[in-house]
């Protein structure tokens, strides 16, 4: 997908991400990654359901001499993302993009550690867009824009959200 527009003063969030998407783990201040271990994750097609892809990761507090640090079992089992339902009515054109199989839900959280906004997206991600606190929330006050194959070109729906600050 091409790069997202900027929009002003507002967060944004993903519920689900399509086949091929790559997120990272960063740690949180006072924690580094355990040595060696990989913080990417990936979506990806697992016995017809698409589910995440994880490595042994965690974040442990730099105070602890890296050689000491308890280890952690984790549990990186994931459930396949249920399909959200929408009061909206589906567009028939693209139903076979918001098929379950194709799509991760969010990822597990691991302690001490954020995803990294992500910067690349694919055909299919929706992103969801709401006017952070403090600011003018004209109606309405939270959008979706989605990445597209139109006309085959690879474009961004616009995005129906405007937030200012009254200054």
């Amino acid at each position: 997908c091409p790069a997202l527009p900027r929009t002003d003063f507002a967060d944004i969030a993903a519920e689900s991400y399509p086949l091929g998407t790559k997120l990272y783990y960063e740690c949180d201040d006072g924690y580094t990654r355990r040595s060696g271990q990989y913080l990417g994750i990936r979506c990806q097609r697992t016995e017809e359901v698409a589910t995440w892809s994880y490595t042994e990761f965690q974040c442990i507090d730099k105070k602890i001499l890296l050689s000491t640090a308890p280890t952690m079992e984790l549990d990186f089992t994931q459930k396949p993302a249920r399909k959200t339902q929408s009061s909206e009515p589906q567009k028939r054109e693209n139903l076979s993009e918001l098929d379950h199989k194709d799509f991760c839900g969010p990822p597990k959280s691991i302690p001490h550690a954020s995803l990294r906004l992500n910067k690349q997206y694919y055909i299919g991600q929706v992103l969801h867009f709401k006017c952070q606190s403090g600011f003018d929330k004209r109606p309405p006050t939270s959008g979706t824009r989605t990445c597209k194959k139109v006309n085959d070109q690879i474009i961004w729906t616009p995005l129906d959200i405007q937030c200012t600050n009254d200054s």
